[in-house]
């Protein structure tokens, strides 16, 4: 069940925008790599993701990136490793939400008998960011079926709005960004659960900051950029 809130986090962390030729967010080059450190209400490491870029590819007017993504947790074990593709064209960054759920994780329920079924909504980010601007609303939903019991996951990204600028500092250096913030509804067998977040996005480097909150805006989780290579 742990692998299941990853996918959550993971799709609130990839509200990002990418590629050097039609984005301002995050440069589009083999060999660019990145580090988030997550941290619980307490200030306590819960775990670490790597991303670096493997491909990058042309065609037909779309940019398009392969970006492999490690997460460890707070021990320095390794959860799970998986690829996912990010398209770019027309100044708009899509996340394609099939490559959401991590290769390994559906491997790993196939091979115990269970089907996975996934259907949503692609992220998408412009270019034209300004405080005030609403963004498209975003979704995944995740159907696991079992011999005896089927598993309904779903995750929306709501309300999603540019709300101002701000600097920020974290041990990767200091940026200006935009802060996005957006209501997170998810939904497992019938449970559903409300939450907030707030996105810091820099020019040329992507998310530098992400921290979300419950219901009554009390901080739950932090994600901050802690190294970034080129």
């Amino acid at each position: 069940m742990r692998t299941l809130i990853l996918i959550y986090s993971f799709f609130l962390v990839t509200s990002i925008a990418f590629s050097q030729n039609c984005s301002k967010y995050y440069p589009m080059e083999e060999g660019t790599s990145f580090q988030y450190t997550m941290t619980n209400k307490k200030g306590k490491t819960e775990g670490i993701t790597d991303y670096s870029i493997t491909n990058v590819e042309n065609t037909g007017g779309v940019t398009t990136a392969t970006m492999n993504m490690k997460f460890t947790d707070e021990k320095g074990k390794e959860i799970f490793v998986s690829d996912y593709k990010i398209s770019c064209s027309e100044d708009v960054v899509k996340i394609d939400y099939n490559s959401l759920v991590p290769a390994q994780m559906m491997k790993q329920y196939t091979d115990m008998g269970m089907e996975m079924e996934i259907s949503g909504t692609d992220i998408e980010l412009p270019n034209n960011l300004s405080v005030g601007q609403g963004l498209d609303d975003a979704n995944v939903a995740i159907a696991i079926k079992m011999t005896g019991m089927n598993m309904n996951i779903k995750v929306d990204q709501l309300n999603r709005v540019v709300e101002k600028t701000e600097n920020v500092t974290t041990p990767a250096g200091n940026f200006k960004c935009y802060v996005i913030t957006q209501d997170n509804i998810s939904e497992t067998m019938g449970v559903k659960q409300i939450m907030q977040s707030k996105l810091w996005l820099a020019e040329e480097v992507g998310m530098v900051k992400q921290e979300t909150y419950n219901k009554k805006g009390d901080l739950m989780s932090k994600s901050v950029l802690t190294s970034f290579e080129k």
